[in-house]
Parts: structure tokens; C-alpha cells; sequence
């Protein structure tokens, strides 16, 4: 598996096939939540990110995320990412501030990785 925009559900324990695996162990997602997709497995965000724009997504519907694959509950989405520093669309961080927007990216990734 190497840089996906997922088609279908995966289960999480396919994470652990993922070609970059980091420290925790983790895999980078980037979600559009907009079109409802989730793509996964990069060395960077901006990895994912670029891989959605060309598929079609808008840059103010993509957010960063982590994907921490041994953990469940809140700490298998960690929301932190430089792709998400957009003062133009308040969120001044690296984390995704608007509560609302954590709580579709977490909707979408229970929807395609469960």
C-alpha cells in the first residue's frame, strides 16, 4: 500500500502494511471532507494532499491527520499536520481547530477504516 486514496473500507490492522509506518507506530491520512474520501500512506501530507487536488478536491477541504493504528477511541486520530495552518480559513495551528470539521474527519475515518 502506498500513497491510497481509499475505495472501499479497509480494516485498521491493514495500516500496519503501510509502506511509511512512523514511530508510535503511525500512518499519515489526509481526509476531503467534502467529497467524503480518505487517502493514506505518505512520507508527508502535502504528499496526500497534492495526490487529492489532482484527483479532483479543493484545498480548503483537506485536513491532516495521523493515524495511530495500535490505539482506539480518541487516540487513534491525532489531528496534526503543517497542511492545516490556514489563517484564511481560521485555524491558526497545526491541529484542526474547528470542532465541527474534527467531527466529520472522524465520521469519514470510521467510515473507510474500521
Amino acid at each position: 500500500m502506498f500513497m491510497k486514496i481509499l475505495s472501499k473500507p479497509i480494516f485498521k490492522t491493514a495500516l500496519a502494511e503501510s509502506e511509511y509506518i512512523y514511530d508510535g507506530p503511525m500512518v499519515k491520512g489526509v481526509v476531503d471532507v467534502e467529497r467524503g474520501l480518505v487517502a493514506i500512506d505518505a512520507d508527508l501530507h502535502a504528499d496526500l494532499e497534492q495526490a487529492l487536488l489532482e484527483d479532483g478536491s479543493k484545498q480548503d477541504n483537506l485536513w491532516g491527520i495521523n493515524l495511530w493504528y495500535e490505539d482506539d477511541g480518541d487516540d487513534f486520530v491525532e489531528f496534526d499536520s503543517m497542511i492545516n495552518v490556514r489563517p484564511r480559513q481560521n485555524n491558526n495551528s497545526r491541529d484542526v481547530e474547528d470542532a465541527a470539521i474534527r467531527k466529520q474527519i472522524i465520521d469519514l475515518v470510521e467510515k473507510w477504516i474500521q
